[in-house]
C-alpha cells in the first residue's frame, strides 16, 4: 500500500464522513502488520547485546539447549548433521555425536534427562540419554516435516515449518493436540526453532529476521524481538552465515542466547 494523504476541506457537509476518513485513512501509513492490529498492533522490541560468545561455523544450527551450564546444538545438512555439547564460554566440545547421512538433524529438547532430536524428512525422532548421548529408541514422527522442538515441562512442543505448534506426549510422541498460531487474525508463516520460557513459546521464523513471542493459552503472537541488527552485522563478518536460527535460554544467568546457521558467534542478549 501507499502512504495515504488527508488533505483538510473547508466543507461542512463533508465533515463526518471526513472523521471518519481521518480516523482510518491517516493512520494506514503502510501495509505491515501493525495496521492489521488495528488499535492493537503487536508490540516490537530490539534487544540489548550482553556479550557474544564462540560459534561453530561448521554448524548448521537447527536446535539449541542448555542443560546443565553448558549449550546442546543439533547441527543438519545431509552428511555434516551432529549433535554436540560444549561450555558456552570457550566454545570447546565436550562431546560430540554425528549422525548417520541419511538424515538431516533438526530441532532437540530435553526432559527429565531425555534429549529429543527430530529430523527433517525421515519421519523420525531420536531419544538419547542427554548425559551419554547414547541412543535409546527411535519414535516415528509423522506430522510433518520436523524442524522445532521444546518443552513445557510436561509435554513435548514442535513446528513443521507452518503456522502449528505440536503438542506431543514424552515418550511416545502421541498427538496430543494442535495450536494454530497467529498474529493480528493471519496464520504465522514458517514457524521454526523453538524455546519455551516462563509460560509462553518463543520462535524463530525461516526467513525473518524475528523472534516471536507466542501465548499458547490464545495461540497468538503477543509481541516480537526484531534482531536485523544483529544478522547485519553477522552477515558483514562472516559472509558464510546465513539465516538465524537457533533460541537458548538459561535459567540461570536469565538471559536469551541467539545465534544461526553458521555464524561464528553466539550472541547473549536481554529484552
Amino acid at each position: 500500500m501507499g502512504i495515504y494523504f488527508c488533505p483538510m476541506k473547508n466543507i461542512i457537509g463533508f465533515l463526518p464522513s471526513l472523521l471518519i476518513f481521518l480516523s482510518i485513512g491517516c493512520n494506514n501509513s503502510n501495509g505491515n502488520n501493525d495496521f492489521e492490529g488495528a488499535g492493537n498492533a503487536i508490540p516490537i522490541s530490539t534487544p540489548s547485546i550482553v556479550s557474544t560468545l564462540p560459534h561453530d561455523t561448521s554448524s548448521f544450527t537447527e536446535g539449541l539447549e542448555f542443560y546443565d551450564s553448558t549449550l546442546i546444538e543439533s547441527g543438519g545438512n545431509y552428511g555434516h548433521s551432529k549433535l554436540f555439547q560444549y561450555d558456552p564460554k570457550s566454545g570447546k566440545v565436550l562431546k560430540e555425536l554425528k549422525l548417520d547421512d541419511k538424515y538431516f538433524g533438526e530441532g532437540i529438547t530435553v526432559l527429565h534427562d531425555t534429549l529429543y532430536q527430530l529430523t527433517y524428512r525421515e519421519k523420525t525422532a531420536f531419544l538419547y540419554d542427554v548425559k551419554t548421548f547414547k541412543k535409546i529408541k527411535e519414535i516415528p514422527f509423522e506430522v510433518g516435516e520436523g524442524w522445532g522442538l521444546t518443552n513445557d515441562g510436561k509435554n513435548i512442543i514442535a513446528s513443521t515449518g507452518s503456522s502449528n505448534l505440536y503438542y506431543f506426549e514424552p515418550g511416545t510422541l502421541k498427538l496430543l493436540k494442535t495450536l494454530n498460531i497467529t498474529e493480528n487474525g493471519a496464520p504465522v508463516p514458517n514457524i521454526n526453532e523453538l524455546e519455551y520460557v516462563d509460560g509462553y513459546v518463543y520462535a524463530n521464523q525461516w526467513q525473518y529476521n524475528y523472534i516471536v513471542k507466542i501465548d499458547p493459552s490464545t495461540a497468538t503472537v503477543i509481541a516480537k524481538l526484531d534482531l536485523s541488527a544483529i544478522v547485519d552485522t553477522v552477515n558483514k563478518e562472516y559472509p558464510g552465515a546465513a539465516e538465524l536460527n537457533g533460541i537458548a535460554y538459561s535459567p540461570v544467568t536469565k538471559k536469551f542466547y541467539v545465534t544461526g546457521k553458521h555464524w561464528p558467534r553466539t550472541f547473549e542478549i536481554q529484552f
